[in-house]
């Protein structure tokens, strides 16, 4: 049953393979594979969907069987950070997504880690918020619907959803940020 509790890293490896598969798919799979733009589309939102149900999956074994461990608390952020930054990698070659919005996610992601490590020193931690996980859960709708490149009266449907993903960073990056300044006025850290 040991091999059971490493189920949650494997699937945090996974997820960083996923990334630079996605990101290879994108950058050459019409030169080694021939694939159509419209192939293209469709397989890259299927790798990015799975491997963002593992990070979905990885987090709810690891907390529901209790198989938390520092590498699963280390890596699975990162390998979230690092699935989020091939797939604005590939838009960005694709020319879906603005680069102000990939700065500002991205901006806002090195800040809060920043953060986290700073409070992580004084032997705190700051807990994901509710806007955290929305932020999250915008973010993946928004690249994957950019991925398949749908559009509505000529406004592609990532772009709305986008716009609701950027709030919602900004927005959980306020919320940890005012946690953050309360946890320092408390003398906490």
């Amino acid at each position: 049953m040991k091999w059971a509790k490493q189920i949650p890293n494997t699937l945090t490896i996974l997820r960083m393979l996923l990334s630079v598969c996605l990101l290879f798919l994108i950058l050459h799979a019409s030169q080694w594979f021939k694939i159509s733009p419209t192939g293209l589309n469709y397989t890259s939102a299927c790798v990015f969907a799975f491997a963002g149900c593992t990070d979905f999956l990885d987090g709810y074994i690891a907390r529901n069987y209790r198989f938390k461990t520092l590498f699963g608390e280390i890596f699975d952020p990162l390998a979230d950070k690092i699935l989020i930054l091939a797939a604005f990698l590939g838009l960005l070659a694709l020319g879906r997504i603005n680069a102000w919005v990939v700065f500002v996610i991205l901006g806002r992601e090195f800040f809060i880690a920043g953060l986290r490590v700073s409070v992580s020193n004084h032997g705190q931690h700051i807990a994901v918020s509710q806007w955290g996980k929305y932020k999250t859960f915008l973010q993946m709708c928004a690249i994957i619907m950019l991925f398949l490149n749908l559009h509505l009266d000529g406004v592609a449907l990532g772009d709305y959803l986008m716009a609701l993903a950027v709030f919602a960073t900004l927005y959980s990056g306020l919320d940890y940020t005012l946690k953050y300044c309360k946890m320092v006025q408390n003398g906490d850290i």
